[in-house]
């Protein structure tokens, strides 16, 4: 199917450790151009993209004829904007997440992508990585019996580092918008269901942005619960409790940096197995997946999923 190749819009550090090189290792991708005032900023990429152009404003890298798809990790206020003007540009477009500030947000995304018969699509990579899909094959598949409860947890503690942007209100920082919506998000995607109603929501707020969220929620049997935090010791978790048995899996948001891919089941009649996944790189996977459905393939995490998750988002920030 050839090579796509791809731009990033912005120097972003998560670009530069984790997507940048994605992309350069994907079957199929090749990193060719970046946008950067601060041509610093670009060195650390050539390391993984030798070859790579730098552009000095994000126009004129949407401008550049030998680009397919661009990848923009740009603030979260910046994504909607800058996604619609890569799709004007004729550019397929991954944008991280929240791929919008709200659902009227994406509403218009999706309404551009139609428009332009490009994919467009949120850089939402846990759905890409075999554990979540294993986790959903035995959820809906009845392994765990009628599924009583989901429960998720995701915390780091980043309040020494107080020019992050997540603590930005007027840039969309809090940690639900951050990391909720991978607790969230994780048991739509699994159950393939949505939420009837948002039973409680406790936020801790510093500088007009969540610190601390607790979230309780109804869903069709069963109910939910997450906690996300950027103020406690780093965590992370998600279990699907069933009548049967217990799946779990503990390292489900960022396995390779907080610990190993795995998952457990435990059954009620003392029986247990566990899954391991040691080398995925659900990063790779990602991009991998978005260059197949820029030929046609169905893509994992189309901006109606994503504006499914952020419909809870909304809610729970009213």
């Amino acid at each position: 199917m050839g090579t796509t190749r791809w731009g990033i819009l912005g120097a972003a550090k998560f670009a530069r450790e984790h997507m940048g090189p994605a992309i350069a290792a994907a079957q199929g991708g090749e990193l060719v151009a970046l946008a950067t005032s601060d041509a610093q900023k670009a060195v650390p990429f050539h390391k993984f993209a030798p070859n790579l152009k730098v552009h000095t404003d994000y126009d004129a890298l949407l401008a550049d004829p030998n680009i397919d798809a661009v990848y923009i990790p740009l603030p979260n206020d910046m994504h909607q904007p800058w996604a619609l003007k890569t799709l004007a540009a004729g550019k397929a477009v991954l944008v991280e997440k929240p791929v919008g500030m709200n659902v009227a947000e994406i509403d218009e995304l999706i309404a551009a992508r139609d428009a332009s018969g490009l994919l467009a699509a949120e850089a939402y990579m846990i759905v890409h990585h075999p554990q979540w899909q294993k986790m959903r094959e035995l959820v809906q598949s009845g392994a765990l019996g009628k599924l009583r409860r989901v429960s998720s947890t995701f915390s780091y503690d980043n309040r020494a580092d107080e020019s992050n942007i997540r603590h930005s209100a007027a840039r969309g920082g809090g940690g639900l918008r951050d990391i909720g919506v991978y607790t969230l998000g994780g048991a739509r995607f699994v159950t393939g269901q949505e939420s009837t109603r948002i039973v409680s929501k406790q936020l801790t707020l510093e500088q007009g942005v969540d610190v601390h969220a607790l979230v309780t929620a109804e869903f069709d049997g069963f109910t939910y619960d997450s906690t996300t935090s950027m103020r406690m010791t780093p965590f992370q978790c998600a279990e699907f409790h069933g009548e049967e048995a217990i799946a779990r899996l503990s390292a489900p948001y960022n396995p390779l940096v907080y610990g190993e891919a795995r998952l457990e089941v435990l059954r009620k009649d003392g029986s247990s197995e566990v899954f391991r996944w040691p080398s995925a790189n659900h990063y790779v996977l990602q991009v991998e997946a978005f260059q197949r459905a820029m030929q046609g393939e169905s893509y994992g995490c189309p901006l109606e999923f994503s504006r499914g998750t952020q419909a809870m988002l909304d809610e729970i920030l009213a």
